[in-house]
């Protein structure tokens, strides 16, 4: 009786250790084919990653768990150590990440634009394509104006069109900064009646429009540029340096980019990938 007891210890306690190592060598893989990318708002938010990402797993395998938030937060994030890759759009900021050594090389990938959206009667009679000049005519009516205020590589955006017109403290008495995503910003701004300076592309991907339309576009300062760097493991050495490498490699490879390139809204592109020019 008791050898028989034994055995069978013995054999549960083997079948325990096996399963143990099975666990541990499915979690192991798991965590070898994922990483963590902190992003901005407008990536997630114009659908983008819902097309791009699983194009991506396709050709790699690899999963990728996308941590939407403003430019300047994203960026923090990497700083601290938890993400492996970053995706923005505020050159300026990624420069300075890049210098501080939390980068290791910026690749641009794609752009699009900013616009201003506002109600159809344009009580600012800002409509056309001069952002500096629409932006006086917020501030001198005391216009409603809503702001990101977030940090976001809009909020970086909206803060330098202020300073180009010499506002920088003189956005009128309408300006109200919300300290949200874009998405939340349009509603503010749709239920309001208030001007909003937004990426296109979470304008195309956003429902909520009720009286706003696009009133300022086509200025050159309204080039909004994407950029993509590997987050750099001399700084934290727990990040997934190839899988995040093989993640910029095929976004900026012709596929990745033809992926870019093949996403619409309405028939309408949303980004344009410039990763080779």
């Amino acid at each position: 009786m008791t050898s028989t007891l034994k055995v069978t210890s013995h054999t549960t306690w083997l079948r325990a250790i096996t399963l143990g190592l099975s666990v541990w060598a499915f979690s192991s893989q798991g965590l070898a084919q994922s990483i963590v990318m902190s992003s901005t708002t407008s990536t997630e938010q114009s659908g983008l990653f819902g097309h791009l990402l699983p194009e991506f797993k396709k050709a790699t395998g690899i999963d990728i768990k996308v941590v939407a938030l403003g430019t300047g937060q994203a960026l923090d994030m990497a700083r601290r150590g938890d993400a492996d890759v970053v995706f923005v759009h505020d050159q300026p900021a990624e420069e300075k990440f890049l210098a501080e050594g939390f980068g290791i090389k910026r690749f641009p990938v794609m752009y699009n634009d900013f616009v201003v959206v506002g109600p159809q009667a344009d009580p600012a009679n800002v409509k056309g394509n001069d952002i500096v000049a629409a932006l006086k005519k917020i501030s001198s009516g005391n216009a409603a104006f809503i702001s990101r205020g977030d940090k976001s590589g809009t909020h970086a955006a909206e803060l330098r069109f202020w300073n180009q017109a010499a506002l920088a403290d003189k956005k009128g008495s309408g300006y109200k900064e919300c300290g949200c995503g874009m998405g939340p910003a349009l509603n503010i701004g749709a239920s309001t009646g208030a001007y909003v300076l937004t990426d296109r592309g979470t304008w195309l991907n956003f429902k909520n429009r009720a009286d706003l339309k696009v009133l300022v576009e086509g200025d050159a300062k309204l080039f909004n540029q994407y950029g993509v760097m590997v987050v750099n493991p001399a700084k934290h050495a727990h990040v997934k340096q190839a899988d995040a490498q093989k993640f910029v490699d095929w976004v900026i490879s012709s596929n990745g980019q033809a992926a870019i390139a093949a996403y619409k809204i309405g028939g309408e592109s949303v980004f344009f990938p410039n990763a080779n020019k």
